[in-house]
């Protein structure tokens, strides 16, 4: 699940599907899928990320380079990824 959220934001953002708007697009499509899989809060009712380190994670992603996809997956996968207790 974390894996398809992160290629979602990643797709987006960077394959420019739209004309004006991918960055808002792409992070309103990643926080809407977190929602509606029931992981846009972790087991304490937090929420996964902020408003903050999504508008960085965005733009981190928009500014990489695209040979750096794997790696910035990787990195929202384990940000997504719920601590064991």
């Amino acid at each position: 699940m974390e894996g398809k959220a992160a290629h979602l934001l990643c797709f987006v953002v960077k394959n420019h599907p739209f004309s004006d708007g991918n960055k808002r697009s792409g992070a309103f499509l990643f926080m809407d899928f977190l929602h509606r899989n029931g992981r846009l809060f972790g087991k304490k009712g937090e929420p996964v990320i902020n408003d903050t380190g999504l508008a960085a994670l965005t733009l981190l992603v928009a500014e990489s380079d695209p040979q750096q996809k794997d790696t910035l997956t990787r990195l929202i996968m384990n940000m997504l990824a719920l601590p064991s207790e």
